[in-house]
């Protein structure tokens, strides 16, 4: 029986409408280690999508020429397998300065994790459970940059795009390290992730319950990479994984940016957003771990908050997404100006006052749950809220049909209220 109990005012759904000889590990590496009268520099990383065993690493250096544009030069490292935890290990002829690009390329012997709840999909095979490993295809590729003074550089598809990015520098300088350094924080920018993140170790998603330490910016980062794959899951489009980065590295390549809402055909930034939020959300309920769970609530809520603000990625871009808030009961099969036609925006009012009518401070509460399901007696999904602010959130990839909502407070002892009146939506 709870202590005591929490009162919530009622919810308003609006409507909105995944080479080298073989050798294991990085023995290629250690090969290259041996003293030699020429300089070198050691470059240690990890390949994360999720974690890419046996993949082929290869990194240059970043050289520029009379004019001033930067490319990779002649000066190349050996090509090394990554390990069974994604991790690499080489060497780069030269002194430890300057900037070197790194990139990851798969073959017959290349694994990846599946890091997508529950299952990867496959192109022309069985889906891939959670944890398991999958083939990659041929055309796969991640790159990464970074400053060999630092000698760590992360490959994802999060850096891919950055170099990109950096790629298409209007300045004429290439891959130089402004345009770099520029393009990196312009990814963790649109991806609503703290500066510097794209330069941390990021977490396996399939062990997470065995680390010992994990930061919500490290596994916010992890999550958004895996919501690249999960993309393919629901997506007929998108046979694997290089699909989707493809995609929007033309995207990139184009325009300088990613769509944010999408036209129909090309990925957006919101299907990204989204889709992390739904993979948070479904490793939060299945970690044994209170920290990592309370880590994972973080990352939900900084999603929902994302997309709510995503319009403002850009300079000049339309802000009806973020801007648009309507405190009305919505009718049945009206849409939501902006948003796609298979989601439902709810929305609510964080209580003041407990059931037995003592005061609830935001200090006492903890965070909201949110159940739905297609049936108004049995709401069998649930999402969790770990942030008191937050007020609103989008569910999406809904089913045709009627969806009933409801959402309950949690507070900071573990007392949970009772659902609140169940509103719904036609899809």
């Amino acid at each position: 029986m709870l202590k005591r109990g929490l009162l919530i005012l009622p919810m308003v759904a609006l409507l909105a409408g995944c080479g080298p000889d073989g050798k294991d590990d990085n023995s290629n590496a250690s090969a290259q280690a041996q003293e030699t009268n020429e300089p070198s520099v050691q470059i240690a990383g990890s390949a994360m999508k999720g974690v890419i065993r046996q993949g082929i690493v290869t990194a240059k250096r970043l050289m520029v020429n009379q004019s001033g544009r930067y490319s990779p030069g002649k000066l190349a490292a050996k090509a090394v397998r990554t390990a069974d935890d994604g991790s690499y290990q080489l060497r780069l002829p030269g002194k430890a300065e300057g900037w070197a690009l790194v990139e990851i390329r798969a073959d017959q012997s290349t694994r990846m994790v599946c890091d997508v709840v529950p299952s990867c999909y496959q192109a022309g095979g069985e889906p891939v459970l959670f944890g398991e490993t999958l083939t990659l295809e041929s055309d796969f590729i991640l790159r990464g940059a970074g400053d060999l003074t630092a000698e760590t550089v992360y490959l994802t598809p999060l850096t891919h795009l950055a170099v990109t990015l950096a790629e298409r520098n209007t300045g004429g300088e290439g891959l130089s390290p402004t345009a770099l350094t520029d393009a990196y924080e312009a990814v963790e920018g649109w991806f609503g992730l703290t500066a510097g993140a794209l330069a941390m170790a990021p977490p396996d998603l399939t062990q997470l319950d065995q680390l010992n330490e994990v930061s919500a910016d490290g596994l916010q980062v992890a999550i958004a990479n895996a919501a690249f794959l999960a993309l393919v899951n629901d997506n007929a489009q998108w046979q694997n994984i290089a699909d989707v980065l493809n995609d929007m590295s033309a995207q990139i390549v184009d325009s300088g940016q990613i769509d944010i809402l999408g036209d129909g055909v090309n990925l957006a930034m919101a299907d990204i957003i989204s889709v992390a939020t739904l993979q948070a959300s479904e490793l939060q309920m299945m970690t044994d771990s209170g920290i990592v769970s309370q880590k994972l609530a973080i990352v939900v809520s900084r999603n929902v908050h994302r997309f709510k603000t995503i319009a403002d990625v850009y300079e000049e871009s339309d802000t009806s997404v973020a801007d648009t808030v309507d405190e009305s009961p919505a009718s049945d099969n009206s849409s939501e100006e902006g948003l796609p036609a298979n989601t439902a925006l709810l929305s609510w009012t964080a209580p003041m006052t407990r059931v037995n009518g003592e005061s609830l401070s935001m200090g006492e509460i903890a965070g909201f749950e949110v159940v739905y399901g297609t049936n108004a007696e049995a709401l069998n999904q649930t999402l969790a809220i770990g942030d008191a602010s937050i007020d609103e959130l989008l569910v999406d990839q809904l089913d045709a049909g009627t969806w009933y909502f409801a959402i309950r407070t949690l507070d900071t002892d573990g007392n949970r209220s009772q659902l609140s009146e169940v509103v719904n939506k036609q899809i």
